[in-house]
């Protein structure tokens, strides 16, 4: 009798692990074809921090444009400069009328007849010939110099005559040198003949011959490298050019007052500054004056508005670039699987032997259905065999409703869906591989 409802017990067994093994059959055959996605997304730049960026370098521009380039025009290109003129001047005074709206002359020491400032609408003719004679008898102290300054034109000719009328005949430097710093270096080593246009050891008597190449300040300077004060005779003759300033539109005399010359936009921008000739019985004669410039700020403020439009517009075009570029598509390549993936591992289909059907579920399950049987034990008559199979099929939450879903990604199906959707909600972990869950899908059985 005993070994009869054992047998039956065992049957019973059989039929319903065939029928859990059917059902389970026939879910992953109703299952729909999985498509796993590959998102592959390249890290842009955030586009608020491109545009911090671009706002950075648009006022670092502008700042740079008004203050950098503005006042370099107007304090370095077209600023105040002093300039020391000498007998029968004629300067040309070249500006640019976009930049500049007018410039200023004005004597620094006393005031003395004579400098003319004329406005003209284009350079004058230089066809005025002059010819002046200056005679100097100098006693150069021991290691001292004399100098005399005169702004030539291109073409001038310069003749000195020398004589040194030193007893003991000991030689003296004479140069010419071009501009202010030239004659500054040879003052600081005179015995160096490379800082000057012409270098010369004069002694006795002789002359010296020049051909001016170029317009400029040239000074004509001897120096004395002796122990012993030498007297010398020189003799200057200049052959100058001037400008023709019959055809001025202005001119303004620096003896009575300060002169100023205006200038239109796209006009006029072209004056000369003119000094008389030596005159007889009287010395080398020379005036200091200050050229100031008059900036056109109006240039400056639109020169701004436009640098500032353009820095806009790239602005502008950076960022439909990056908006061009965030609406492009991401590169999702897609693996669909051909076959129907099955949820869980294969079970084991060979029934000839009781405990491989055992061993075909997993550790997983295996564990979870210990730990319930142990909590449920208390009030439960059925035999072991069915309580096994039972807590297998049920809801390892409630225990009562049967295991209708499964979680997703990691496909495990442990609970019924209405607890499977409340942990879905939370930020709860699959309960068998402890995975963050993401998604609840049901299982629907036909």
């Amino acid at each position: 009798m005993v070994q009869e409802q054992e047998t039956n017990h065992e049957q019973e067994d059989m039929d319903n692990r065939n029928n859990h093994i059917e059902q389970q059959q026939q879910q992953q055959q109703q299952l729909p074809r999985l498509f796993y996605s590959v998102n592959i997304s390249i890290a842009d730049v955030p586009f608020s921090g491109l545009r911090d960026d671009v706002w950075s370098c648009l006022v670092a521009l502008v700042t740079f444009w008004f203050f950098a380039a503005s006042m370099t025009l107007i304090l370095g290109l077209y600023g105040s400069v002093n300039l020391q003129l000498g007998p029968n001047c004629s300067c040309l005074i070249e500006i640019n009328p976009i930049f500049v709206k007018s410039i200023k002359v004005d004597e620094i020491d006393e005031r003395k007849p004579g400098p003319m400032l004329y406005g003209f609408d284009k350079i004058p003719p230089m066809n005025v010939k002059t010819t002046w004679t200056e005679t100097h008898n100098e006693l150069i102290l021991a290691n001292f110099h004399k100098e005399w300054i005169y702004f030539l034109n291109s073409g001038s000719e310069l003749d000195i005559f020398y004589r040194v009328k030193s007893p003991s005949s000991s030689p003296l430097s004479l140069v010419i040198a071009k501009g202010r710093e030239d004659i500054v270096e040879w003052i600081e080593d005179p015995s160096y003949p490379n800082t000057t246009l012409s270098w010369n050891i004069i002694y006795g008597t002789g002359k010296i011959e020049h051909r001016i190449s170029k317009s400029s300040n040239y000074y004509i300077a001897v120096g004395n490298l002796n122990t012993d004060d030498v007297e010398v005779e020189l003799k200057f003759t200049v052959n100058a050019l001037l400008y023709n300033t019959t055809r001025a539109h202005q001119n303004c005399s620096l003896g009575n007052s300060l002169c100023s010359l205006n200038f239109v936009l796209l006009g006029s921008s072209v004056a000369v500054l003119t000094s008389p000739g030596p005159m007889e019985g009287t010395s080398h004669e020379e005036w200091f004056v200050r050229l100031s410039y008059g900036p056109r700020w109006l240039t400056y403020f639109v020169g701004s508005g436009m640098m500032t439009a353009l820095i806009f517009l790239a602005f502008r075009l950076c960022n439909l670039f990056q908006t061009t570029s965030e609406n492009r598509p991401e590169f999702q390549p897609v693996h669909s699987v051909s076959e129907r993936t099955p949820l869980l591992p294969n079970k084991d289909d060979d029934l000839s032997s009781w405990g491989s059907s055992y061993e075909s579920f997993s550790r997983d399950e295996e564990d979870l259905a210990e730990l319930l049987a142990v909590n449920n034990v208390e009030g439960n008559s059925t035999k072991e065999g069915n309580l096994n199979n039972n807590l297998r099929s049920l809801c390892v939450i409630c225990c009562n409703s049967p295991r209708d879903c499964f979680f997703l990604p990691c496909g495990h199906s442990a609970a019924c869906f209405t607890c499977a959707t409340r942990l879905a909600e939370e930020p709860e972990t699959c309960p068998i591989c402890c995975r963050k869950l993401k998604k609840v899908r049901k299982i629907f059985t036909v």
